[in-house]
Order: structure tokens, then C-alpha cells, then sequence
């Protein structure tokens, strides 16, 4: 794939949807591109991220320890962000990714990311925003969950009385 290639992927993932094209040519040129064989394992459950990957090509298994090895859980596919927590914060790898067929993917650092939005504060701004809003979201969804549990305990704090 090109430059070019690699910029419109980018542009169609929702963490990235609001850059400008010159950010996002940034962004790639300094990413690196990372080809794994089928069956290899792009990280491990548990592993520290220090950064995303992008998967460009092919697909991904994203599998689980259970108490019999490892159950697939997801699957991800071209266009997928694989850690986008990590492009922010140091963490941890929730599960491990293994290349079903062969596989590419772009991989951002966390130093690149954070020095991108250092540099260009607007982009701290636009992710700032995005992920406010997703919050909100996710607030609001779980609002009617709290509240159900909150009449349940209740309902059953009336019984024990």
C-alpha cells in the first residue's frame, strides 16, 4: 500500500476522522507498517501497549485466556484501531491479537501521537471534545442501569424491613 493509501484508512477511523489531511500525512509517513504471517502473534494478553495499530490488511483474532486456553472473543478487520487507550496512556494489552491469513498493520507509537497533539493543539482540542462526548454517551446509557439497580436495592431493602 501507499502513503496515500495508508492516509485514507486513517482518515475512515473515527479517533483520526477530524485531522487534516497534512496531520494525517504526518501521521502516517511517521507511523511504521508491520507485516506478520499467518498465525503470528501481534501482542499478548496482559503486554505493556505503547501505542495502536492499525489493521491495513487482512484480519486479526482477538482471543481471551479462559480456563482452556484461549477462546476468540472478536475478530478485527481492516480499518480497526487495535489499542486507541494506548495512543494515550500507559496500559495494558486486554487480550492477545494473532494474524489470521497474512496480515498488515500500522503501528503509532504513544510519543508520536502525544507529541502530534502537542504540537498542534487544535487536534487536542477535537480529540479532547470527541472523547467528552463519548463519555456523555456512555453516562447516558448507563444512566437507566444505575437507576433500575437502585430501585432493585430498594425493592429488596423493603423486604428485609
Amino acid at each position: 500500500m501507499s502513503l496515500t493509501d495508508d492516509i485514507s484508512l486513517l482518515q475512515q477511523i473515527p479517533v483520526f476522522a477530524d485531522f487534516a489531511d497534512d496531520h494525517l500525512r504526518l501521521l502516517a509517513f511517521s507511523a511504521e507498517s508491520l507485516d506478520y504471517r499467518s498465525g503470528s502473534t501481534l501482542f499478548d494478553e496482559g503486554e505493556r501497549a505503547d501505542g495502536g495499530l492499525v489493521v491495513a490488511e487482512g484480519a486479526v483474532s482477538l482471543l481471551k485466556r479462559g480456563p482452556d486456553g484461549f477462546d476468540e472473543v472478536d475478530k478485527a478487520t481492516v480499518g480497526t484501531l487495535l489499542g486507541e487507550t494506548a495512543l494515550l496512556v500507559d496500559t495494558k494489552r486486554p487480550c492477545r491479537a494473532v494474524a489470521v491469513g497474512g496480515v498488515r498493520v500500522i503501528r503509532i507509537r504513544r510519543a508520536l501521537f502525544k507529541r502530534m497533539v502537542q504540537e498542534y493543539p487544535e487536534l487536542a482540542q477535537r480529540l479532547f471534545n470527541k472523547q467528552a462526548q463519548r463519555f456523555q454517551t456512555t453516562v447516558s446509557a448507563l444512566r437507566p442501569i444505575g437507576e433500575r439497580i437502585a430501585e432493585l436495592q430498594r425493592i429488596a431493602g423493603d423486604k428485609l424491613d
